[in-house]
């Protein structure tokens, strides 16, 4: 057989989906459109190998439905008419349902791009499907994101994954002739990072690699056949995740090297430099944060630089601003402070507003006392009141502990002289 290990292996029916059974179990939302006949131009969004594609060329077969596949890194505005008029003659003169019209990394069209789908989704002439691996938030323009249905496809576990290593070994017409027997995995896990299609792949690999005879898979094994082998396995960018983990942590641990180098392997590798801008911006808020709150302002001015500039001259913003974020003061104190908030919440439920906080917007309010104690902050001495500003129940608690910086540290000094130690400042 020709075909990868991964393609061979592809589920050929929704119970065979590993793991996504919030969109393909009993009452789930894909098998409801299918039992109706309905089915409405959706948006798929999770991480490489979990069954994207797959999932658009199910509901096409089940649906009886045409199915017509673009990628939006090699398609363009005219390949998408094309595509429509064909969609638009098939349901004017054979009278058949929408055909299906599948779009892989749909977040790579630009504005334009996505716009040429507008009508024929409205008309009903397509039932559009998109992949993506970033947030349709921010990726798909709001018209379009409108009309679609966005469900999100969970990133694949260990126990997923092993089952998907033995299932190969027994149920592949190939595979199932070779004698392996199964030691250790966890190279092999690592270098799929999630992804089934790189896990089949890899496995195929390092099984081909051994020769005849009796195989035992092992990580020595795994790890020598994968890294003799890695620009044939890595030829469409499965380093992806990996390189932008390689920068982002350049940039946290105050690298300007490793960060431009990392960066420069993205721009070469054809990465979306949008992509790489908005990395950047998360980087500024969550490993610098307030201890130099301009981070924030640079990254998001180079966000829209990039957008507005485009390749290649934004590379040369991508590199200013990468070099600017490795080298400014870090702190994470600010995103440590929101995760023990959301935490508390979740440990504690609602609690009651405290009634000298609520708004008191009738005369009933009044009178049951909303507002009655509240202590307007700019009637005081330095526009600061000592009040207690969380539920009662929750009086005292530290969620934001000033980083070690120079300018938290002069934050921490002045809420202790406002505080006198009440949050342990």
């Amino acid at each position: 057989m020709n075909s990868p290990l991964a393609e061979r292996m592809r589920p050929k029916t929704l119970e065979e989906f590993i793991n996504q059974k919030h969109l393909v179990g009993e009452n789930s939302p894909i098998r409801i459109m299918l039992k109706t006949g309905h089915i409405a131009s959706m948006i798929f969004w999770g991480p490489p190998g979990t069954g994207k594609t797959t999932l658009a060329q199910l509901i096409s077969e089940l649906s009886n439905r045409s199915f017509f596949e673009l990628s939006a890194i090699n398609s363009g505005v005219k390949e998408v008419r094309e595509i429509i008029e064909k969609a638009k003659n098939q349901n004017l003169f054979s009278g058949e349902q929408s055909p299906i019209l599948f779009i892989d990394e749909i977040h790579r069209f630009n504005k334009t791009q996505q716009d040429s789908l507008l009508g024929a989704v409205e008309k009903g002439w397509i039932t559009l499907i998109g992949a993506t691996t970033e947030n349709p938030s921010f990726e798909v323009v709001p018209a379009l994101l409108s009309r679609c249905q966005v469900y999100t496809l969970k990133s694949l576990e260990r126990k997923d994954l092993d089952e998907l290593i033995e299932r190969a070994l027994k149920e592949d017409e190939t595979l199932s002739k070779k004698k392996v027997e199964i030691k250790e995995t966890e190279a092999l896990l690592r270098f799929s990072g999630g992804d089934a299609r790189k896990l089949l792949n890899g496995l195929e690999l390092v099984i081909n690699s051994a020769g005849d005879g009796k195989i035992s898979l092992t990580n020595e094994l795994i790890t020598q056949s994968i890294q003799q082998n890695l620009s044939l396995y890595d030829k469409s960018g499965e380093m992806h995740y990996d390189i932008i983990s390689a920068f982002i942590k350049s940039i946290r641990g105050s690298d300007p090297n490793g960060a431009v180098y990392w960066l420069a392997r993205m721009i070469e590798g054809g990465e979306d430099l949008k992509f790489i801008a908005r990395r950047l911006l998360i980087l500024a808020s969550e490993d610098i944060g307030n201890a130099n709150p301009t981070a924030l302002v640079i990254a998001n001015n180079s966000f829209q630089a990039v957008t507005t500039i485009g390749y290649p001259e934004a590379r040369i913003i991508l590199s200013q601003c990468a070099v600017y974020l490795a080298n400014s003061p870090k702190s994470n104190s600010t995103y440590e402070a929101i995760g023990k908030a959301q935490q508390l919440v979740r440990q504690t439920g609602d609690l009651p507003v405290p009634l000298h906080l609520r708004n008191a917007p009738s005369k009933l309010m009044k009178d049951l006392d909303y507002g009655k104690e509240y202590k307007y902050a700019h009637s005081y001495e330095n526009n600061f009141v000592n009040q207690e500003f969380l539920p009662s129940e929750l009086s005292g608690t530290t969620l934001y502990e000033p980083g070690l910086n120079a300018r938290e540290q002069a934050d921490k000094e002045n809420l202790h002289r406002k505080w006198k130690g009440k949050y342990g400042y």
